[in-house]
């Protein structure tokens, strides 16, 4: 149905080698094709080639041929490949152009001329397929970054595309809202035929669903192929892959089922899970929060929370779309003025401090990471945080490297991919190094050696000798969380319902169990535990 041929693209200024370079790919009707690769790789700029963004909004030369059954669509716009490709990207508010949900599912309908009740049913239907009804007349501005995501979808689908482009669309979502919107995709594909080309770095969630795996390697080439054979020597993998290859297995399994089947012999040389070190639980709490009430408006968003962040510790904030982390988090930051109980972070009351007495006790990494950069290279932006911090030259550049490494120095911040903008955000924040380190779903658009990468950093940075710190971190990736974290915390409708050392918390809540701890059972949490314990 789609076909690429020698598709190549590279920036015109200045002059840099290929992001895509004679990219060759076919997708079929009714299959799902995943795109993976290192962050930065260009993954997002190959799906906007098929969607006609590249070049028209970027920039850049694009060569070779897109064809949609044989005729070539490569000189169309994207407006007018609109009613056969439906594209949702990494960031879907900036794509929203209403107000209300219901609006915004009936937008795309209205500019291609359906009537009026093809438009209402299909709204309907859209609404029930992504579970996401009662929503229907919520302003778009209010919605979690989740049920965003999950608009942004149905916006398309109600056009009835014959192939759905998907830029990181479980980035935002929980666990579980992960599960429904891909088996939503999964029955797009078999019962309806839609073809399917998805970007995803959380390769754990998509891989069992998919037909083939694309890697996009660095220098822009291709290589496609069945899951399984692309993974084998892959560097990037999900954890049941990677533990596949540390013991042996062959084939390499690509789902938890799978895994278990081939998981006794593997418990039996590995004995008893390991005892993870704890940090100083009778250390004083930099962050002491009793009861705390946050409102929206008439709407109670966090309802008597207590948390205890001690020195040393790297906290897990977890939960559904919606149960109020990133209010929890504002609200720590200073931020939210509480409804009521107290905070006291590093000896204060954040809501009481003025913004430059905030930066210095507490530092926050949103969700759009893009709020914290302003200046004109990648080069100023790490210079410009090195001067606030008092940092030496140089220090907030070797963050960035360590998390995302090669970027151009010379590269503006706005041109990077969505995982390199997160990096250097993440950077310019850890460069102050601040008592208190707030992170919100810090790991999107990161790959798995980037993530890696920061969950080291961050246990560096609160383990730190004579500078311990408190690190909370709001998150969805259930992976990074049993990399990083030493304790996890659950809210449900603004209330805590779960708290306690990371391997009780992930046994008490399947839904936010990594891999591992599915495949050999509770106390085992990374690939790291299982190699080390081998």
């Amino acid at each position: 149905m789609i076909e690429l041929r020698a598709l190549t693209f590279r920036y015109d200024d200045p002059p840099a080698p290929a992001v895509l370079d004679a990219v060759d790919l076919t997708i079929d009707n009714g299959e799902l094709v995943v795109l993976a690769g290192p962050t930065g790789a260009g993954k997002s700029t190959l799906l906007g080639a098929v969607a006609g963004l590249v070049p028209s909004y970027t920039g850049g030369t694009l060569s070779g041929d897109v064809l949609l059954d044989g005729v070539s669509i490569v000189d169309l716009p994207a407006r007018e490949r609109a009613h056969a490709i439906g594209y949702v990207g990494q960031n879907p508010a900036a794509w929203f152009v209403t107000d209300t949900v219901e609006e915004e599912l009936a937008f795309g309908m209205e500019q291609l001329g359906l009537p009026a009740p093809t438009m209402r049913r299909r709204v309907e239907e859209t609404l029930d397929l992504l579970g996401i009804a009662d929503l229907r007349h919520r302003d778009l501005r209010t919605l979690s970054g989740g049920q965003q995501q999950r608009v942004a979808i149905g916006s398309v689908l109600t056009a009835h595309p014959r192939l759905l482009v998907l830029d990181e669309p479980t980035s935002a979502l929980d666990p579980t809202a992960a599960e429904d919107v891909l088996a939503t995709l999964t029955r797009l594909v078999h019962d309806l035929g839609v073809s399917v080309l998805v970007a995803e770095h959380r390769l754990e969630r998509v891989v069992p669903f998919a037909d083939r795996l694309c890697l996009l390697h660095g220098g822009g080439k291709l290589e496609v192929g069945d899951p399984a054979e692309v993974l084998r020597e892959a560097p990037i993998a999900p954890p049941i892959v990677e533990l596949g290859r540390l013991a042996g297995w062959d084939p390499l399994p690509l789902t938890v089922r799978d895994a278990r089947r081939k998981a006794p012999a593997l418990r039996e040389r590995l004995g008893e899970p390991p005892e993870r070190a704890r940090p100083n639980d009778t250390a004083a709490p930099l962050v002491d929060v009793r009861r705390l009430v946050v409102a929206h408006g008439r709407t109670a968003a966090v309802r008597d929370v207590d948390l205890t962040l001690r020195p040393g510790t790297v906290t897990a904030l977890m939960g559904r779309n919606g149960a109020g982390k990133s209010t929890l988090m504002w609200t720590l930051q200073g931020r939210h003025q509480p409804a009521g109980g107290s905070v006291q972070v590093a000896g204060s009351d954040p809501a009481g401090l003025k913004p430059e007495q905030r930066r210095t006790t507490t530092g926050l990494v949103p969700q759009s990471p893009a709020d914290l950069l302003y200046l004109e290279t990648v080069a100023d932006e790490c210079a410009a945080a090195d001067r606030s911090a008092r940092q030496p030259s140089g220090t907030c550049a070797g963050l960035l490297e360590r998390l995302a490494p090669g970027i151009d120095p010379g590269q503006h911040p706005r041109d990077l991919s969505e995982g390199q903008r997160l990096a250097l955000a993440v950077s310019i924040v850890l460069t102050a190094r601040p008592p208190v380190l707030l992170l919100d779903e810090p790991t999107r658009g990161l790959d798995y050696p980037a993530k890696h990468a920061l969950a080291a950093l961050l246990r560096d940075l609160a383990r730190e000798p004579g500078h311990e710190r408190a690190v909370l971190v709001a998150t969805h990736d259930v992976e990074f969380v049993a990399q990083a974290a030493d304790d996890l915390v659950v809210l449900a409708e603004g209330e805590v319902v779960s708290a306690g050392p990371v391997a009780r918390g992930v046994a008490e809540s399947p839904s936010f169990a990594p891999q591992v701890t599915k495949v050999l059972g509770p106390g085992w949490l990374s690939v790291d535990d299982v190699a080390a314990a081998l």
